[in-house]
């Protein structure tokens, strides 16, 4: 890739480090994309649980199965975000999440029957995948090449922006609105606000080179690189371990509100989700300034066990200060549990192999965390209450912390480095 760059550039020269650099633009459109995708998407997903209970009685299982349909949808289409990016540019395949989204999340306000809450999730699953991200990463990936570390981190704030703002302004709007007239509000907002920055800022990539940017190996093809991924011990260590840490913190955070509202009401739920993701901030930008220099599989290690001892915390907590305490502590490691797989991808593996392990690890991540909500519901409707669900998850932490330190992968520099390193050595 950094070869491809070079040939690219020497009849225009790109400066990714420019303030005026048009890349910087992107990252600001992919942050508002991530507000709203992980708002209506991902987070959102604990209020519907939650609200679709009252308003409909049905069960958390039944609910919570249909999130995992959703996040098995969004997997499959993740694998495909690459080639359809190429074929019909960043600018269309934005546009189509973001309408795909506000389709549903209207939608959803108006299903009667369980049945056509799966439908509508399927749609909401287009919705996802063209905004979460794999969207953000193939996107900027476009745009940058030395700063795209940085420049993925910046907009992936977003998310969690999304969980501060989004969550309580969902809650206050159903309150004010009804779960119908709110979720109108949510898609209006989303459609006003993404449409027009989308169609005035997202041109085309500083070159057609860029195009490719998704499958840019000089020697092999993604699915080459796919294949030796898979045989390769280091990858598969992140891959898992970041796939069973990911199962455990969505199923927890789509279910967190219903089992908050027992204890302390649907109000002061929000205000715990909030701070929740506002620890995700700050856990991230704290992370962003030191993590360069820390050793990134043993940072990880520590973002997995951090979030264990939070599930304990919020387990066994009946005072509103500890729960709120257990909250802010799982919150620390959410942000970092979305970027820690780019950054070590970053540093382990050839750059020209990114745009391809980033999706494949989305992609096999998301498969499996999808079943994190209705596995949850599951044990939650067979056991009577949370504990053993919770309990599993805080294992299922534990079981990562151990398995990304197994093999952590040499630092490889790139002109070195094959499109996957060998690891004979190791």
């Amino acid at each position: 890739m950094r070869a491809a760059v070079k040939d690219a550039t020497t009849a225009m020269p790109i400066d990714e480090t420019s303030i005026r650099y048009a890349g910087w633009r992107i990252v600001g459109v992919c942050f508002c994309l991530a507000t709203f995708g992980w708002a209506l998407g991902f987070y959102g997903q604990s209020v519907y649980l939650a609200e679709l209970q009252r308003v409909h009685g049905w069960p958390a299982s039944t609910v919570a199965s249909a999130t995992t349909f959703f996040y098995l949808i969004g997997a499959l289409l993740v694998v495909f975000l690459s080639e359809a990016i190429r074929a019909f540019g960043p600018r269309a395949c934005l546009l189509v999440g973001v309408v795909a989204m506000a389709g549903a999340t209207v939608l959803l306000g108006q299903i009667t029957a369980p049945w056509q809450l799966y439908a509508v999730n399927a749609l909401l699953a287009f919705g996802w995948a063209g905004t979460s991200l794999g969207a953000v990463t193939n996107t900027l990936g476009l745009w940058f090449d030395k700063r795209r570390g940085m420049a993925i981190s910046l907009a992936l704030n977003g998310a969690s922006f999304g969980g501060i703002v989004g969550v309580p302004l969902l809650v206050a709007a159903i309150a004010h609105f009804g779960f119908s007239g709110a979720m109108i509000a949510a898609a209006v907002a989303m459609v006003v606000t993404l449409v027009p920055v989308i169609l005035f800022f997202v041109g085309k990539p500083p070159s057609e080179r860029s195009l490719i940017s998704g499958n840019p190996a000089d020697t092999q093809t993604s699915p080459q690189i796919r294949t030796r991924a898979f045989r390769d011990v280091g990858f598969l260590t992140l891959m898992i371990a970041f796939a069973l840490a990911l199962f455990a913190q969505v199923g927890f955070i789509v279910h967190l509100i219903s089992y908050l509202d027992a204890l302390i009401g649907r109000e002061r739920a929000a205000g715990a989700m909030a701070l929740m993701t506002l620890m995700a901030v700050i856990g991230r930008v704290l992370f962003s300034a030191v993590i360069d220099r820390l050793p990134q599989r043993r940072a990880s290690a520590v973002c997995f066990l951090s979030q264990a001892v939070a599930l304990v915390v919020v387990i066994n907590a009946r005072q509103d200060a500890l729960l709120f305490f257990g909250c802010a502590l799982f919150g620390f490691s959410v942000g970092n549990l979305i970027t820690l797989p780019a950054l070590i991808v970053q540093r382990e593996f050839d750059a020209r192999s990114f745009g391809v392990l980033i999706n494949l690890i989305t992609a096999v991540t998301q498969v499996t965390y999808a079943f994190g909500p209705g596995m949850i519901g599951w044990l939650r409707d067979l056991s009577g209450s949370y504990a053993a669900p919770f309990y599993a998850c805080m294992a299922l932490q534990l079981v990562a912390a151990v398995l990304i330190l197994l093999r952590a992968a040499p630092i490889t520099p790139p002109a070195a480095s094959a499109v996957l390193p060998d690891r004979a050595a190791d």
